[in-house]
Formats: C-alpha cells, structure tokens, sequence
C-alpha cells in the first residue's frame, strides 16, 4: 500500500530505554521513503542493527523505483536483470492477490497513482483521452513471468510493488530476528506491523489504529481500537488524510485500476490482520479499491485474514465492520 495510515505503537517502553544497555534493543531508520521501527528481544543484549540495514539495503536495491539500479527499475525500463529469489516470492503473490480481488489489487497500476498526483511525478491535468491511454499501459493480466523474466503486452507498463513490499520486507525482517533467536519482536514499516511474543514488560504488543479525521492538519492521535498481535502480521490502509481538492470535488490516493479513477465510496480505512505482513498490505490496498459490500464478501472467502472496516454511514456518521474472529484481537 502507498499510503501510510497513522498507527500508535503501545511498546510498553520509551526510546530512551531502549537506547540503554537491556536485552530489549530499539533500532529505527528509513527506506522505501518511510521510517521503520523495530524493538526486539535480543540473545545476550546484542545490537542487530547493522545487520538490519545491510538487509533492508538489499530488500531496497530489490523494490525501490526511486532506485534506477534496482531489479524493478530495471524491469520498469526494459534492461536486462535477473530476478532474484525476494523479487520472485513478492511477484508470484501479488499475482494471486490480485486473482483474488479481481484486479483490485494490481502492481502495473503505479503510472495510474502517479498521473493523479499521489506518487514522486507531478501531477496531469487529467482527461478521458489521458484516462485511456494509462489504461492501455495498466492490468495485472497484461504481464506475464516467463523463462525468468517479466514479459509485458506493452514495453511502456511498469510496475511499483509498494504496496506489498512493506509488508514482505516486515516478514523478512521478522524472518532474520527469529534466525537470530529472538523471540519477541515487533516490525513496524510505514505502518505496517509484525510482532510476535511480548514486549519489555511482558505483554502482548498492542497496535492503536486511529480514528478517520480528514479535517486535522496533522494525524490525529485519537484512537479507535486497540489490536493485540501475539503471533500475527497487521497493516492498514485509508483515503481520508492522502487526498486533494480541485474544482471542488475531493480526489483520493486509491485509484480503481480498471477505471483510471480515484475511488468514490464510504469505505474510510480498511484493517488487515493476516499471518503475514505481505498478506495484510496487499488485501488491505485492495480492499480500498473495492470499497465494504466487496470488501465483506471476499474477506468472508479467505479464512487466513482477519479484517476491520471504519466507514461513513449516510449521515456521515463512521461506522464498523469487524469480522468475528478479528474481536478476539481487541485490547480495551
């Protein structure tokens, strides 16, 4: 997902603490222009954090499209690369995420988010002729893995993982402390979330996700639930702080990759619980795209994820939809 929704980490520990020789150890920094957090209980009180970043540089040169060396830049400009192992998983899954939803989650749909406004390139003066020319370049079905290499109906398509990568980088970060024998963990990349045992005071690691306030400068600091995540992977995805208005009328960040659009529905922020982080950053992206009635039927069809959905009923008032199993994960 390319939009970072505000979560309040409830560590149970301050920075400062953490920057104290103690077995938990607090490492922060950046990638995929985001920062990262991760807290975690180390054998012997070491300190991971080199290491970290030696990966995280390796999972950058792999996903980053602000990186024109990296393997899907590559991909993106038609050079010759070969796809390494992390780039394989993270395609092959988004494929079947995107089966799933039915192309509401679809990794060619970057020049789509960029020409309105919500990535690195400026934003167009759009119109139906600018519409379907990114059509024309846009559809998971329109590429193809073959003989090791990515095959596109059209040289000009390119793809941005971004909305998934978080997510997996999550899950390998996690992978790599529980190489390492640590066995209470939290990673936490532009929001989302893996944690797996306790924190410092042995507790559960417990998530705020904040409530939809369009109208605050800065992120609100409100908060509508509190999930636990003893052994599970959370992401979160909302249009209501990523917008803009022009001519009157409000453009949000998730557009529908089979109109070209940005979505117009009462879905607010969509919550993804799943084993994995790869898992919950994906569904949670597409679910925006589908908006609750679809959202609600293709989660009721997957039993690996949990899910929680803020909407606006007709007097604007915001509601929730939870799945049954997601309320076992509520803290008060």
């Amino acid at each position: 997902m390319n939009f970072r929704l505000l979560l309040i980490l409830f560590l149970g520990l301050s920075i400062q603490a953490c920057r104290q020789p103690a077995k938990y150890i607090y490492n922060e920094g950046a990638i995929y222009g985001t920062i990262y957090h991760i807290v975690y209980e180390s054998p012997d009180g070491k300190d991971f954090h080199n290491a970290i970043d030696l990966k995280l540089a390796e999972y950058n040169q792999t996903f980053s499209t602000f990186d024109s060396s990296s393997v899907i830049s590559k991909v993106n400009e038609n050079k010759p690369v070969e796809l390494n192992e992390i780039f394989l998983e993270c395609y092959n899954r988004a494929m079947d995420i995107s089966t799933i939803t039915h192309g509401a989650f679809d990794i060619t749909a970057g020049p789509m988010v960029n020409a309105w406004g919500f990535g690195p390139e400026e934003r167009r003066k759009m119109t139906p002729e600018i519409i379907d020319d990114l059509k024309e370049i846009t559809g998971y079905n329109k590429i193809q893995l073959k003989d090791g290499k990515i095959v596109k109906e059209n040289p000009r398509m390119k793809l941005d993982m971004s909305a998934i990568a978080k997510g997996y980088t999550c899950d390998l970060v996690g992978d790599f402390l529980t190489a390492k024998g640590c066995e209470n963990y939290m990673v936490e990349i532009g929001g989302e979330v893996v944690a797996r045992g306790k924190n410092e005071k042995g507790r559960v690691w417990t998530i705020g996700i904040s409530k939809p306030d369009e109208t605050a400068f800065f992120a609100s600091n409100d908060i509508q639930a509190k999930v636990q995540l003893p052994e599970n992977a959370l992401a979160t995805s909302g249009n209501y702080r990523n917008f803009y208005i022009e001519g009157g009328k409000k453009f949000a960040h998730t557009i529908d990759p089979k109109t070209g659009y940005p979505v117009q529905h009462s879905l607010l922020s969509t919550t993804v619980l799943a084993a994995n982080c790869m898992d919950a950053d994906a569904f949670a992206t597409a679910f925006m795209v589908l908006g609750l009635e679809k959202s609600i039927e293709i989660a009721r069809s997957i039993p690996e994820i949990k899910v929680y959905f803020l909407y606006a009923d007709a007097d604007g008032a915001i509601q929730v939809y939870m799945s049954d199993d997601f309320k076992e994960h509520l803290a008060e």
